[in-house]
């Protein structure tokens, strides 16, 4: 399973699908600004694994040493063969 999560860190939608991805043991993929999630010690105990949209990450100025090293980045191509692949996709906005 995969929640993807466009909310920013500090904005209630983004705290519940980190908190959502943590409690069943998902991953998860961050568009928009919850590519500002991808940045050091915001996911900090998070078992799954983190995917972020590349473009969303440069659009928004996040600088490579900003970004933790374990974050899978992905295009667009990559998150759509990512979702159809999953058995369940949950999108928290």
């Amino acid at each position: 399973m995969v929640v993807i999560v466009k909310s920013a860190p500090d904005t209630t939608d983004g705290k519940r699908g980190v908190k959502l991805a943590r409690d069943m043991a998902a991953d998860i993929v961050l568009l928009q600004n919850g590519v500002y999630f991808a940045q050091r010690e915001r996911l900090e105990g998070f078992c799954g694994t983190v995917y972020a949209l590349d473009d969303d990450i440069r659009l928004r100025g996040l600088r490579e040493d900003e970004i933790e090293r374990d974050v899978r980045r992905l295009d667009y191509g990559g998150f759509v063969d990512l979702a159809a692949g999953e058995e369940k996709v949950i999108g928290i906005f």
